[in-house]
């Protein structure tokens, strides 16, 4: 039993420390910027909030505006807007007024690519 608890806790590497230079050198070519792993870190960070997550689900059907979604995640409108404020600022969603409402939706294909991927992953093994 302790032996496999041990085995268990040790991740698997391997065992001669050999690297295929080519293969590091051309990857090392293909390397992304300092910039763009920031950037795409803030994405899926700014996309890890539960509340968001719920918003991005709900746009992902159809535009909604702020009123709608504080009645349907059951929140303050003040809350809904600041976490809409935080998706807007990343590029996550979009608005558009329509005389005394705003109406958000998703951004751009790109983010309901993104979104629909990442639930489809979590989905598959349920």
């Amino acid at each position: 039993m302790i032996a496999e608890l041990k085995k268990n806790s040790i991740c698997d590497i391997c065992e001669v420390f050999n690297p295929d230079n080519q293969v590091v050198k051309m990857m090392k070519e293909k390397t992304l910027s300092d910039q763009v792993v920031y950037d795409l870190a803030e994405l899926f960070k700014t996309m890890g909030d539960p509340t968001r997550i719920k918003i991005l689900y709900a746009l992902k059907e159809r535009e909604l505006c702020v009123c709608d979604l504080s009645e349907l995640l059951d929140m303050s409108s003040s809350a809904i807007s600041h976490q809409l404020r935080v998706l807007r600022n990343n590029k996550l969603v979009k608005y558009r007024k329509e005389g005394r409402s705003v109406y958000y939706s998703l951004d751009d294909d790109h983010i309901m690519c993104l979104f629909g991927q990442g639930l489809e992953h979590v989905l598959e093994d349920r």
